[in-house]
């Protein structure tokens, strides 16, 4: 078989981005610039990347960007009150706090702070209900990015047998959920599947998700199928490289998403995709 078609996630981001920066441009000249509220607490040096990353994003594109940094000394309250605060600032239309947060702040009752409306990373469980009864608020951007780019290959995916590997609730659940909206039968497979590949070797379209080294091997995939890889790993020599094992798979595959340069840039794209249909919803 020949080499898979390489999903280029940064071409496809740029493309999208493109449109995010001509409607933000008409929200702006309406008097309703987007805006994208950031929090960081701590000094985790991957967060720091992370966020500088939106930042940019955010500026490069039209939107408006609040950036706020707390050391990790930060209390709970004080960042519930900092959210509170936020939520009921017209100019925003974003609450994005950057994860992971200290051991003494719960997580959990941070996301659950911010607004539904403002909920633009789409992990609350209002959200979370939202997308599981087909309403329309917002998608996790990870899982809303691998369907653009499953959405890009032109494959149509009613009646595809679709596989997700991991099960985690920012992107294998909302994954499979995506994927049985656009009429895919869905299985979703993790650490006590008893024989993965048996399910993979079926598969239409494989989504990767577990962070762990060569998870999906080429004698686990069936010919033709499209393979979207959301991990982030080291190799041996300290290079980055996701869950597939792209050399191999590539030759069975009949497109592929590489790491990096796959999934990583369409989760920003998609964040700044969020705001703009929040701040859209906001202008009426």
């Amino acid at each position: 078989m020949t080499q898979a078609q390489r999903i280029d996630g940064n071409a496809l981001s740029q493309q999208i981005r493109a449109d995010v920066a001509r409607r933000a441009a008409a929200l702006t000249a309406r008097g309703h610039q987007p805006g994208l509220a950031v929090i960081l607490v701590g000094e985790d040096p991957a967060s720091q990347v992370y966020v500088r990353n939106k930042v940019k994003a955010c500026q490069d594109n039209g939107l408006k960007s609040v950036f706020e940094k707390y050391d990790s000394a930060l209390t709970e309250n004080e960042l519930l009150a900092r959210i509170n605060a936020l939520n009921a600032d017209p100019s925003i239309h974003g609450i994005l706090v950057q994860m992971p947060l200290p051991k003494h702040i719960n997580p959990h009752r941070v996301i659950e702070a911010i607004v539904t409306h403002k909920d633009v990373d789409g992990y609350s469980t209002l959200s979370a209900g939202e997308l599981m009864t087909g309403l329309p608020g917002f998608r996790p951007c990870t899982p809303y990015g691998c369907m653009k780019l499953i959405e890009s290959t032109g494959l149509d995916l009613r009646g595809k047998h679709a596989v997700v590997i991991g099960r985690s609730n920012t992107v294998g659940k909302p994954m499979a959920l995506l994927l049985l909206q656009a009429n895919a039968t869905v299985t979703i497979c993790h650490s006590a599947t008893p024989d993965i590949a048996h399910h993979t070797r079926q598969a239409d379209v494989v989504v990767a998700a577990v962070g762990r080294r060569n998870t999906l091997t080429a004698d686990m995939i069936k010919p033709g199928a499209v393979v979207i890889d959301v991990g982030i790993n080291r190799d041996d020599e300290g290079k980055l490289c996701g869950d597939v094992d792209y050399a191999g798979v590539s030759q069975v595959a009949s497109a592929i998403t590489p790491v990096p340069g796959g999934v990583g840039p369409m989760t920003i794209t998609m964040l700044l995709v969020n705001t703009i249909e929040a701040a859209e919803r906001g202008a009426g």
